[in-house]
């Protein structure tokens, strides 16, 4: 037998098996059950966290990126777990790195700039400067996983802006001028700098993450550790079937296999481009103006069109799932509820329970600016009229000024007074402050 009859025949059985495959994974995306499978499948072991894991799953087949005549629009979903130590956000990350087709995972901790992205090395044998690729770069297509976010160094986060926004990376060192593609998605995970997640302060505060570049994530989840009886005695029963059974036997059936999934997502991801109806535009609108809207009484912002192009690409993505053509109207619905859980839990002012984007944007809900601005007038009013006062003094003359019902504190003062440096240097010649010992 020739060598052309013996590689025409390997062509057709390799032609077989990829339509074989290619059956298998239309009759899955006709299961009407195949999103809750696909949930399900998504790290079993770990109990709950179905909000979670149908964002991760967002991420995992993505959308499609759209060219414009002035620019592009990245496709890559950008999620970000916050929460206490030991509930299971790390183990999602290293279930997401074997699904995705090409993954990463890396530590922020152990994680340099250059390391992320782009370094310079000396070929040993011409010792010419070669460009090396971090691990953003070459997970160009895939998702690179970043534990330990918040541990990240200065140099490493200020890499990252390009990256999530503008997905590429440039690189101009030892004479190499030149842009690579980052066309990646970042799972991150990072924990409070206390350890434990504090309610009463933003996720900024929590975390200490500049709001560039928290604002660059589609989706923020706080997973906590609340207690609650219930729900401790069931995953604890969970857990412990985890050990003293057989995992497979154990196993229910909608659970698919790490490794068809790994295949059905790579299918879905090359082979289906959904397409936005003009049923899904018309909802879209109307969401984001709804959304805007429940802040225009409170004069706040609930809603910025970041928002609405995250909206775009989870649609997409959850209509990839199923390997569907158009994106409806009730893939929308869906999306704004995903999107909407993820808003309540990281954007929520503490002090008002309302959603205030102004949290994330810039680290400070809009009721809180208003009352250092009210903090700042009583100030500037006590000020003008003494020619030297200790903290204390201006905290106290301050708490019994025009601002009713409000407790304030030395920090409080601090940051009033932070907030609006010029407005006080203006008043340089008018008055001395002179900081108090108790000054921290």
């Amino acid at each position: 037998m020739s060598c052309d009859v013996l590689q025409q025949n390997e062509t057709e059985v390799l032609n077989d098996e990829v339509d074989d495959k290619a059956k298998q994974f239309e009759e899955m995306a006709r299961d009407p059950m195949i999103y809750q499978k696909l949930i399900d499948s998504i790290a079993p072991s770990i109990w709950q966290l179905d909000e979670v894991k149908k964002g991760v799953l967002c991420q995992l087949f993505g959308a499609g990126s759209k060219e414009f005549a002035g620019g592009r629009s990245r496709g890559d979903i950008n999620v970000l777990l916050v929460g206490d130590p030991g509930v299971s956000k790390s183990q999602i990350l290293g279930y997401v790195h074997k699904l995705a087709p090409r993954g990463i995972y890396t530590s922020g901790r152990g994680s340099s700039a250059v390391g992320l992205t782009a370094y310079v090395s000396k070929d040993p044998e011409t010792r010419e400067a070669v460009l090396e690729s971090g691990a953003l770069v070459l997970s160009d297509q895939g998702i690179c996983c970043i534990d330990e976010f918040d541990k990240m160094s200065e140099g490493a986060r200020s890499m990252l802006h390009e990256v999530m926004e503008q997905q590429t990376v440039s690189v101009a060192k030892a004479g190499i001028i030149s842009t690579l593609n980052a066309r990646t998605s970042v799972l991150a995970s990072a924990n409070p700098v206390k350890s434990r997640y504090e309610p009463r302060l933003s996720v900024i505060d929590n975390i200490q993450l500049p709001p560039s570049l928290i604002s660059r994530f589609d989706l923020i989840y706080l997973v906590l550790d609340r207690v609650d009886e219930s729900s401790d005695m069931r995953l604890a029963e969970h857990l412990i079937k985890l050990f003293y059974k057989d995992p497979k036997g154990d196993a229910t059936k909608s659970v698919i296999p790490t490794e068809k999934l790994r295949e059905y997502i790579a299918y879905c991801r090359a082979n289906c481009h959904p397409a936005i109806s003009s049923a899904a535009a018309t909802r879209l609108v109307d969401t984001y103006v709804r959304m805007r809207s429940a802040g225009m009484s409170r004069k706040v912002i609930t809603a910025t069109p970041r928002q609405l192009e995250s909206m775009i690409r989870l649609s997409q993505a959850w209509a990839r799932m199923r390997l569907a053509d158009e994106v409806t109207a009730h893939d929308v619905d869906i999306v704004s509820e995903l999107m909407q859980v993820a808003m309540q839990q990281a954007a929520t002012d503490p002090t008002t329970g309302a959603i205030d984007m102004d949290k994330i944007l810039t680290g400070i809900s809009a009721t809180d600016r208003t009352k250092l601005d009210q903090i700042a007038s009583a100030l500037m009013s006590i000020l003008d009229g003494t020619e030297g006062l200790r903290m204390d003094e201006l905290v106290q003359q301050a708490q019994a000024s025009t601002i009713q019902s409000v407790t304030l504190s030395q920090q409080e003062v601090l940051r009033a007074l932070t907030q609006n440096t010029q407005a006080f240097e203006l008043r340089a010649n008018k008055w001395h402050l002179r900081a108090a010992a108790t000054m921290s």
